[in-house]
């Protein structure tokens, strides 16, 4: 018989290495919690008839799917059990939600079910979230965390069952779920030097609505790498962990219809850009905004605020942004 080390076992001894509280050890229990309940939903959505619309817009302006809803309600419930949870933003809620402003420890970020437009094709979605610490020397002022300032920041992509995680100046992980439904087996993650398996991953039907600089990157870049793109950001970004390469959402600008322009781009800074942009720091990649500035310095300004973005190897992301500074 053979066993794997388990997620919390790993984190146990990953909170005792670095003489960390066991705080984050109970937030961490109610995220896979909540994970594995929306994998759940999702494996018997078709049965329950939760794959379809729920009749509802979001704060994006973007149709809600009945699995948004779940999914959000899901996490919510799971964080405020923890009590360790000050405020949480989730894209499916137009306010800041407090939970234990004054008790609590943490600030969450979170897309419950990023890339949910899959859902009724069964084709993978992700439950992305970012984690910020309390300032516990002073006051706090409960101020919009930038990246740079999460502590950690992962992904669940459902329901392949894998967890990829990463941990400030420690390392991303993925660990893999078993059949007792424990994540297990961690395996550290570094994007490979090796140009051989890098991956392009954009919306090809956008890349005529870019900005001049960026079209002609693409065109001069596109052939030496392999394109590959599956429409949700937790699903293109776990290929570039592991293939290398680079995800790219920039802002429209040149669409035929203005109304579809995005000059500030479309993704979340917060639970979407900042999360991947933390990952990818971790595994030794970087990541870029449409102005060539750094996703994990950007201060937010709202807590649904916009962003370009720009992600994977070094090498692609120092290039790309020499073309977005021109």
């Amino acid at each position: 018989m053979e066993f794997e080390q388990t997620f919390m076992n790993f984190l146990l001894h990953h909170q005792e290495k670095h003489n960390r509280t066991y705080h984050f050890l109970i937030l961490m229990d109610a995220i896979l919690s909540a994970a594995k309940h929306i994998e759940h939903y999702y494996l018997t959505g078709a049965l329950k008839g939760n794959l379809g619309y729920a009749n509802k817009i979001n704060v994006q302006g973007e149709d809600v799917m009945s699995m948004d809803v779940i999914a959000h309600e899901i996490v919510i419930h799971y964080l405020r059990t923890t009590g360790r949870v000050i405020h949480a933003v989730s894209e499916e809620s137009a306010d800041i939600i407090p939970i234990n402003e004054e008790g609590g420890r943490y600030f969450i970020y979170f897309d419950p079910l990023d890339g949910s437009s899959n859902v009724s094709h069964g084709l993978p979605v992700g439950f992305l979230f970012g984690i910020a610490k309390r300032n516990l020397k002073g006051p706090e002022d409960l101020h919009l965390r930038a990246g740079r300032e999460y502590i950690a920041a992962g992904m669940f992509v459902i329901p392949t069952g894998t967890l990829t995680i990463a941990f400030r100046e420690a390392g991303t992980w993925r660990f893999h779920i078993d059949e007792t439904m424990n994540y297990v087996k961690p395996v550290r993650l570094m994007l490979p030097d090796s140009q051989n398996t890098w991956e392009l991953s954009f919306n090809a039907t956008n890349r005529y609505t870019y900005r001049e600089g960026v079209q002609e990157w693409v065109k001069k870049n596109e052939r030496k790498y392999t394109f590959r793109y599956l429409g949700a950001l937790a699903g293109d970004f776990h290929r570039i962990l592991t293939r290398g390469g680079m995800f790219m959402y920039p802002a429209i600008v040149n669409h035929p219809d203005p109304k579809k322009n995005r000059p500030d781009g479309k993704l979340r800074l917060m639970y979407e850009a900042s999360v991947v942009a933390f990952m990818c720091r971790e595994a030794g990649g970087d990541a870029v905004d449409e102005h060539g500035t750094p996703i994990l310095s950007i201060k937010p300004k709202d807590h649904h605020q916009r962003t370009a973005l720009y992600v994977g190897s070094k090498p692609l992301i120092e290039d790309i942004a020499k073309a977005l500074k021109r």
